[in-house]
């Protein structure tokens, strides 16, 4: 799913490329990608994107009047940019957003259906689109502390729950959490204070650093290689690949349909997680350490 880095780079490649342009049309493909009725999505045709916002992962145009269309990606949604004349998009569209020097395309990988557009009226309906989570980026440490610790959970879930933190998914929460060199698996009630102020600077310098390579990848273009994996990421999706701190092999807990990479030795004391289904299996023969394993 893309997340903040990559949202926020979206964000600022509309404000290029439509912001201040008239909408020509919008041609929607798949009948299941639009979410709401009233206003209907035609009266959006003819009207100026007057700004672009970032509401956690989704993506608003503004259009006037407090008209504004909600683009939730979800985990295969992906925006993509044709300049006139250029060859359209095939397989996957879910959308199109008509502009005189070009077409906006929403995709979607696979058949899931889960990403949406929306069109909403008003500000307090747009608010209701949000889960209420802090900005990570503009947070104080003590505003970060008290939603952090608001409930009793593990630090893995605390910092993907949108009500408690905005745009962190399970990517960049594993590379905050081993900046932290904290455990995925760790309770938030159990930090000390020393652990919460790392934790937050790792969070601030793990999106902020994420952020500013993806916009310099991008530059003046439109970001087209949105992805969960990237190049340099220290753990996540680096399953059985050395550690770039300590070089041993990242590990990982497997759970529904994510999972959660960790470096056994930078983050844990060297203890393995247990993964549900494999330590099941294993039983007494589950490795305990990354020294037994």
């Amino acid at each position: 799913m893309p997340e903040l880095p990559d949202v926020a780079v979206y964000r600022e490649a509309l404000e290029r490329f439509v912001a201040g342009r008239p909408l020509e049309r919008i041609r929607i493909v798949s009948p299941f990608v639009l979410r709401s009725f009233d206003p209907p999505v035609g009266t959006l045709a003819g009207r100026t994107v007057l700004g672009v916002r970032r509401i956690g992962k989704r993506i608003v145009l503004e259009l006037g009047d407090e008209l504004f269309l909600v683009f939730h990606l979800m985990i295969a949604g992906r925006l993509h940019w044709r300049r006139a004349g250029q060859k359209g998009m095939g397989k996957g569209m879910l959308a199109a957003l008509d502009f005189a020097h070009g077409t906006l395309f929403f995709t979607e990988a696979g058949t899931r259906k889960r990403a949406s557009l929306t069109v909403v009226r008003g500000e307090a309906a747009l608010r209701a689109l949000d889960p209420g989570g802090i900005e990570p980026l503009e947070a104080t440490l003590e505003a970060f502390g008290a939603a952090l610790t608001r409930g009793n959970h593990t630090l893995k879930r605390a910092l993907t729950d949108p009500h408690l933190f905005s745009g962190i998914g399970n990517a960049y929460s594993d590379e905050i959490l081993h900046a932290a060199q904290l455990s995925p698996l760790k309770l938030t009630r159990s930090l000390s204070a020393a652990e919460i102020e790392r934790l937050y600077e790792a969070t601030r310098v793990t999106l902020g650093s994420w952020t500013d390579i993806l916009r310099s990848e991008t530059g003046a273009g439109f970001p087209e290689k949105v992805t969960a994996f990237r190049e340099g990421m220290a753990v996540h999706g680096r399953y059985g690949k050395p550690c770039p701190v300590c070089q041993a092999p990242v590990q990982r807990i497997v759970y529904a349909e994510n999972e959660c990479n960790y470096c056994a030795r930078c983050q844990t004391a060297g203890k393995l997680l247990a993964d549900r289904s494999l330590s099941r299996l294993l039983k007494d023969d589950w490795p305990r350490s990354i020294d037994d394993l």
